[in-house]
């Protein structure tokens, strides 16, 4: 399993002024680096591909979807923006280099509703979904659902749900990503979810149950590793947690989760690292 850390962890947008996290996160021994794509205006690719060829170090891209840019949207404009919107991310994540795409890539996040998804919804998101994957696939790049919680989306909340979206899209790069925050609250069992994803889990943000310190709060990391075992997961992971609130979308830190993201990192790697070591996840 090869581990990573968000770059959220200390910034709260991508620029070129925060290119130096990628010499960073290379000289801490991690794997890789995950870049956010929120503000495609500030991501330079060149830049972005030259300094990981630099340092030697690799790295995956995620976004989420806002109101504009709703794939699941009743406005066919708007619907056809987020497609636009989700092509330029695939291009941009291929440019740098990156294997894989993911997040919550299906419908708007924090969407306002009070109703159940009705099936239109979930038609309207395998219909955008669909041809996004096919450019991706044509460039070598895999797509990840991640399922969020009840009050992020309506449309994803489970492993099961993401793989009835990913059934209705009908593309083989389509994949599936985990996240251990989420799935502390919508999941039954860590364990069972993970075992769930099998050979379709690309990625997996290690979150701690309030987004802090892994290993320090409710997350089953045993179960989670003991899954990670039997299904032989040689795919990413990262570390994820937000330093601050931002203005390119909901994260909402309303207090101090960790003394700083050096501290978080050190010490949630040190635990991730001796599960790894115990279950023989290597």
């Amino acid at each position: 399993m090869k581990l990573g850390i968000h770059a959220y962890a200390w910034c709260s947008q991508w620029s070129n002024d925060t290119l130096d996290l990628i010499d960073k996160v290379k000289d801490l021994g991690m794997d890789f680096i995950e870049i956010p794509l929120m503000c495609l205006e500030t991501f330079d690719a060149k830049a972005i591909k030259e300094r990981l060829e630099q340092v030697g170090l690799a790295t995956v891209t995620s976004t989420v979807l806002l109101n504009n840019t709703d794939i699941t949207s009743e406005d066919p404009t708007v619907r056809a923006k987020g497609v636009a919107y989700l092509e330029d991310c695939v291009k941009a994540t291929a440019a740098i280099g990156a294997p894989s795409f993911s997040g919550v890539i299906y419908s708007e996040h924090v969407r306002q509703t009070t109703n159940r998804p009705e099936e239109q919804l979930w038609q309207y998101s395998a219909d955008a979904l669909r041809p996004i994957a096919r450019l991706a696939g044509d460039l070598g790049v895999q797509i990840g659902l991640e399922p969020v919680n009840r009050y992020e989306t309506c449309l994803i909340n489970t492993c099961e749900q993401a793989y009835r979206l990913k059934e209705m899209i009908g593309e083989e790069n389509v994949k599936i990503h985990l996240d251990t925050y989420h799935m502390n609250i919508e999941e039954k069992s860590f364990y069972e979810a993970t075992k769930l994803a099998g050979d379709d889990l690309i990625h997996y943000h290690l979150c701690e149950n309030d987004r802090g310190i892994p290993g320090t709060g409710l997350v089953d990391w045993d179960g989670i590793f003991r899954a990670l075992a039997e299904i032989n997961y040689q795919g990413n992971a990262a570390l994820e947690s937000f330093v601050d609130c931002t203005d390119n979308m909901n994260t909402w830190v309303w207090r101090q989760l960790a003394p700083d993201g050096d501290t978080l990192l050190k010490e949630g790697v040190d635990f991730i690292r001796g599960k790894q070591k115990e279950y023989g996840v290597d």
